[in-house]
């Protein structure tokens, strides 16, 4: 029987139990590279690194994870392949996957990650597009995990003992959250304004799961009332810059701040995926405060890459 190839686009993506697998392994990673213990379970293998979007965290995540496991990126930026001028995604997909063991995109449209899984003989890792960010969500369920439980402990029901909030635009974050949350069986309040609400495909088909609570209202105190997990995100994502201006107008009153935190449960921890704007979707204070996670949760994006890798690119 021929494995099959393993994709990660969306978290529908994963059979039952992969994706507390993928944040325990995670977290292994975490402990591997803490005492200086080599790791490296992938050697030789080689990932394409395609970027149509901007990254930090993305790029210094997947590329130092695959050289941490054995082997080798290839990066091919905006300017670096034929796809900027008008190659063919499917062509870019066929000639990669004779070069490489797998591919990483971070591109726009979800469509164009799909086309290149399509055509792609190696398994094709979403980075981010504009409806999913499944791999920073991963890295997030591993920082709730790494914080809450304990070694050894089972993932699901440590992360099913938390109440998430997000608070912000229904964005590729919010829509990668609602997936885990039916998935995985997950309390779930998000807080948009109208007109900026989730997708609403995604949250359908979660909620037909019907494994976790997902909840959708205009009010963010309400959502994040009695919260374990507060999370947000930039108002104005990459390419949504020229409704900057409409999108702060639309989001007043949605910041996270020592306020809107104070409505949440008195251990509640603040989740953001960076980059931040300071002032406008989370405050200072909150970043950098006793209740943020946020700079762990960006350093997991290794551990929880490295997971992703290993699983994507095995026999």
């Amino acid at each position: 029987m021929t494995p099959r190839k393993r994709d990660f686009l969306s978290f529908w993506d994963l059979n039952d139990g992969e994706i507390e697998a993928l944040v325990k392994r995670a977290e292994e990673f975490r402990f591997l590279r803490s005492v200086r213990k080599e790791h490296a379970t992938r050697p030789g293998r080689v990932l394409g690194m395609v970027f149509e979007k901007a990254s930090t965290r993305t790029r210094a995540a997947f590329e130092i994870a695959i050289y941490e496991l054995g082997g080798h990126a290839v990066v091919l930026g905006r300017t670096d392949s034929q796809l900027g001028r008008g190659e063919p995604i499917r062509d870019t997909a066929r000639v990669l996957s004779g070069y490489c063991q797998g591919v990483m995109v971070r591109t726009f449209g979800h469509d164009r990650a799909e086309e290149l899984a399509r055509y792609a003989t190696v398994p094709v890792i979403n980075g981010l597009t504009d409806l999913l960010h499944p791999c920073q969500v991963l890295a997030d369920l591993q920082t709730v995990y790494a914080h809450v439980g304990e070694p050894g402990d089972d993932v699901l029901p440590v992360l099913r003992g938390r109440r998430y909030a997000w608070v912000g635009d229904g964005n590729n974050m919010a829509n990668s959250w609602i997936e885990a949350a039916g998935i995985l069986g997950l309390d779930l309040a998000i807080a948009c304004p109208e007109g900026y609400e989730p997708d609403a495909r995604v949250l359908a088909r979660a909620r037909q799961t019907e494994r976790g609570r997902i909840t959708v209202t205009r009010d963010p105190r309400e959502a994040v009332g009695g919260r374990h997990v507060v999370s947000t995100d930039v108002f104005a994502s990459m390419g949504q810059e020229d409704e900057a201006e409409a999108r702060r107008r639309a989001f007043a009153g949605f910041c996270v701040d020592d306020g809107l935190m104070a409505a949440a449960d008195p251990q509640a921890i603040a989740l953001h995926c960076l980059p931040a704007h300071r002032g406008e979707e989370i405050t200072d204070a909150v970043i950098e405060g006793p209740q943020s996670l946020v700079w762990r949760q960006a350093e997991n994006r290794l551990h929880s890459q490295k997971a992703l890798l290993e699983w994507a690119l095995g026999e």
